[in-house]
């Protein structure tokens, strides 16, 4: 049994169907939500502010992350260092789903992948996979092995970016003098254990060389981000918004030398990989010796979804009967994670445990608000399993904008859930999803344990050896980063792999890379299951009459970045601010600058560089940021 809190049982077969005798096996009782924040709160708030100096309203609008503008509020107690209230805001409407309502169903894979300006690719092949399904066709073997490529050195760009451009300056120099001075004293004279592999002699050095623009780090990571990039324009013509992938492969053709052109910048990931993972190592148990409540910074259950990617050029039919068998074929297979234990490894159960809620988004509600198991259009999907009204294949994207209110409305973002559990994805979901499969025959270069992922690298500049990814005891902001450090070496051995079968098929002369296609003209639906450099992305597809009827997408920001739920449950961004610890270094709440609840924000992972606003008490401070508030002076406002 995989499912606690929906309605769903399964019978000496395995299969799904609704338990018996409940009316309205999906509906819901709305809980009230009393914010601090909201107009029934004020009067609260202002006793609280006046009986405590230390109570503040910290503000940052936006952070930006790639799936769309996010503002964040918040409520601290800088005195008992504790976050007591937290509300995440998508602030952007897309309409990408409007957009595509009665066109060509292929059009979506270059109108979707606009979704977003960094990592356009996985959309599209997140499109042409429902296409596929919908269409009921698929890649030759040479056509998977071009789309795992595209795939790998698009990660490939993704985590340097995040891990060194995003995340990493929060850990340099100029941030922790100004925010934890002694924390940089204390890096001066500690020395890193990983000189060896890195070069850098102490954990001072490594954080001077994360300095945004002027470090060592920062500039060498946007270098391997144009290596990635270099390599992925070779099959995909161009990006971020690739013009070769297509229902039933790509259309474009591959020789020898293209292979080796990929295959020379995927191996320069080899070492730079194993460095990028020892500097992370010595920064993350620096921070732990220095202060173990550093290990609460973003703390939240061990909840992860892991729709799988990296198919099998040989398995992989595109059907959803046989989803199940296709995907654990995957190098990274799809997995559902709660509470730290594999609950299913089946592409179905994950599928029909998702349900999106907007009861505090600016959307209207398609299933008369949580009261019924009424008129919607799927019942099961096409293998006979129950679908909820809130399952992507039901949903409506009925936009209804209006004011900001935290006890009602105020989000652009719905709350996906599985099994009405808020989860969370990334870089490293992929990593515990391995870890943790049963089965699994990807052991080339990779071997599960079941607490580890053990990572054969080959030798390059420097030695080959194994590395080794730990599941996490404690999982937070810190332990994000880490998975994202281990998952450049594991990205990179899964695209040399598929270097390896692309030139045996070469040798074979199986050099197709597309089948013939034609859009079907009867009504059909298809699922694209696919992942994002920040993890879980689908996309679902009704079509009739050979036009798009209905197109979902659901992203890794949508589940991250989520409103409260029904039930009043907190999304994940929420949650892990609410339980991170302040510690920062402050004397006055004048001085207190956000780092803390900013990294735990960006642990999840933001997309770029932002302008950010944060309002503190009667103050807003605006200045361009690539690290994180620090800089907030005493006078009114700073640019």
């Amino acid at each position: 049994m995989c499912f606690k809190n929906l309605p769903i049982e399964f019978d000496e077969h395995g299969n799904a169907r609704l338990r018996d005798g409940l009316a309205d096996p999906y509906g819901y009782q709305v809980a009230e939500l009393a914010p601090l924040g909201s107009p029934e709160g004020a009067e609260k708030l202002q006793k609280l502010l006046a009986r405590n100096g230390h109570i503040r309203q910290v503000d940052f609008d936006p952070v930006t992350r790639v799936a769309g503008a996010l503002a964040f509020h918040a409520i601290v107690d800088l005195e008992n260092r504790e976050v007591l209230e937290t509300d995440s805001m998508a602030t952007l409407f897309r309409g990408y789903e409007i957009i595509l309502k009665g066109r060509d169903p292929r059009d979506a894979i270059f109108i979707s992948s606009r979704a977003c300006g960094v990592c356009g690719g996985v959309h599209a092949t997140a499109s042409a996979l429902a296409l596929e399904m919908a269409f009921g066709i698929h890649p030759p073997p040479m056509g998977v092995v071009a789309r795992n490529l595209l795939l790998s050195v698009e990660y490939l760009y993704d985590h340097p970016l995040h891990l060194f451009l995003l995340a990493g300056p929060d850990m340099s120099e100029p941030a922790i003098r100004e925010t934890n001075p002694e924390l940089w004293d204390r890096a001066e004279r500690t020395s890193a254990a990983g000189k060896e592999t890195h070069g850098f002699a102490t954990i001072g050095e490594i954080m001077t060389a994360m300095t945004p623009l002027t470090g060592k780090l920062y500039a060498e990571a946007l270098h391997m981000t144009r290596v990635a990039r270099e390599a992925y324009v070779i099959i995909g013509g161009k990006y971020p918004h690739p013009q070769t992938i297509v229902p039933g492969g790509v259309s474009a053709t591959i020789d020898t030398s293209d292979m080796n052109e990929v295959m020379l910048r995927i191996v320069k990931f080899f070492d730079y990989g194993q460095k990028v993972v020892a500097i992370w190592d010595d920064l993350i148990e620096f921070f732990y010796d220095a202060n173990p409540r550093y290990a609460d910074i973003g703390k939240r259950p061990k909840n992860l979804i892991e729709p799988g990617q990296w198919d099998d050029p040989y398995s992989y039919d595109g059907t959803y009967e046989n989803v199940d068998t296709w995907a654990r074929d995957r190098w990274a297979p799809p997995a559902v994670i709660v509470d730290g234990e594999l609950v299913t490894t089946s592409m179905q159960a994950l599928n029909i445990g998702v349900e999106e809620f907007v009861e505090h988004s600016f959307y209207e509600d398609w299933a008369d608000e949580g009261k019924g198991n009424g008129a919607y259009q799927f019942k099961t999907d096409p293998a006979g399993n129950p679908l909820s009204p809130y399952h992507p294949w039901n949903k409506q994207t009925i936009p209804k904008p209006g004011g900001t209110n935290w006890k009602e409305k105020y989000s652009w973002s719905t709350a996906p859930r599985w099994d009405r559990l808020a989860m969370e994805t990334g870089a490293y979901s992929r990593l515990w999803a391995t870890a943790l499969a049963p089965d699994f025959t990807r052991t080339t270069f990779i071997e599960p344990t079941g607490h580890s992922l053990k990572l054969a690298v080959p030798k390059a500049a420097l030695p080959g050896g194994v590395r080794e990814w730990h599941v996490p005891e404690k999982w937070g902001a810190f332990e994000r980063n880490r998975g994202r450090a281990y998952a450049i070496l594991y990205t990179a051995l899964i695209a040399y792999e598929n270097v390896l079968i692309g030139l045996d098929l070469m040798r074979k002369n199986q050099t197709a890379t597309s089948v013939k296609h034609t859009v079907p003209k009867d009504f059909r639906i298809g699922a694209g299951f696919w992942g994002a450099g920040r993890g879980y992305l689908t996309h679902h597809a009704v079509i009739d009459g050979g036009v798009i009827e209905n197109y979902q997408i659901l992203t890794p920001s949508t589940w991250m970045a989520s409103p409260k739920d029904p039930w009043g449950n907190p999304g994940p961004y929420e949650e892990a601010v609410s339980a991170t610890p302040l510690l920062e270094n402050y004397e006055k709440p004048e001085d207190y600058k956000g780092i803390d609840i900013l990294r735990a924000i960006r642990s999840f992972d933001p997309c770029m560089p932002c302008t950010t606003h944060i309002n503190t008490g009667g103050r807003v401070i605006t200045r361009d940021v690539v690290t994180c508030a620090c800089g907030v002076d005493d006078d009114g406002h700073d640019h």
